[in-house]
């Protein structure tokens, strides 16, 4: 799995975030009828895990195997979300060292990220979270010189399928889960500091220049 970071994250946190990291709060809107914008914690945990810790390996879900996978599929069929940001990061690895790109929308409009959410209850305190993860697919054209995977990116016919309260099956879902098409978006390399994640700032989001 790849680890994503996320730029510029807006509501429903308590101030703007530069370089959210896994198990930090993240804006979501989940499938619950309501359509509104909540705080979820980044790194699904199932209702059926035993601790808190899988949540750590489950922050992102890979589109090609969603519907298979235990840790997802029940999520895919009941809980999906939507996950609110302005761009995400991600690593260059033919460079040494690895160089980080900002991937966002030309225009500055939010994206809405294909994701799954969850309710976990803690067995010895009883603390309810509800945690969130990414889905990724195969990358587009601007993506794919970067790197081979990348986040689904909805468009608002597919958010429309994807916020539906009621279970859907794969086969209506799962069409929905490909490369965001080429165009209107743009990517550009910005400063290592952001590979440090208690860097949260807004130097993390800033061009390097040519």
């Amino acid at each position: 799995m790849v680890e994503l970071g996320l730029a510029g994250i807006r509501a429903a946190v308590d101030r703007p975030r530069f370089n959210l990291a896994p198990t930090q709060l993240m804006p979501v809107v989940p499938n619950d009828g309501a359509r509104m914008l909540d705080a979820f914690r980044w790194g699904l945990i199932p209702s059926w895990a035993k601790d808190a810790s899988i949540g750590n390996k489950l922050i992102n879900a890979r589109g090609e195997t969603v519907a298979e996978k235990p840790s997802f599929r029940s999520a895919l069929k009941r809980r999906r979300c939507l996950v609110m940001v302005d761009g995400w990061y991600e690593w260059k690895q033919s460079t040494k060292p690895k160089t980080p790109f900002l991937f966002h929308r030309e225009d500055g409009k939010p994206l809405a990220l294909a994701g799954l959410w969850e309710e976990w209850t803690a067995p010895d305190t009883g603390e309810v979270l509800r945690t969130c993860t990414i889905i990724t697919t195969g990358p587009n054209a601007l993506m794919a010189p970067i790197h081979d995977r990348m986040p689904v990116i909805l468009s608002p016919q597919a958010q429309e399928v994807w916020l539906r309260p009621e279970p859907q099956e794969a086969a209506v879902l799962l069409p929905l889960l490909v490369p965001a098409v080429d165009g209107g978006m743009e990517a550009y390399e910005v400063s290592r500091v952001v590979n440090i994640p208690t860097n949260d700032v807004p130097a993390c989001v800033e061009r390097v220049a040519a």
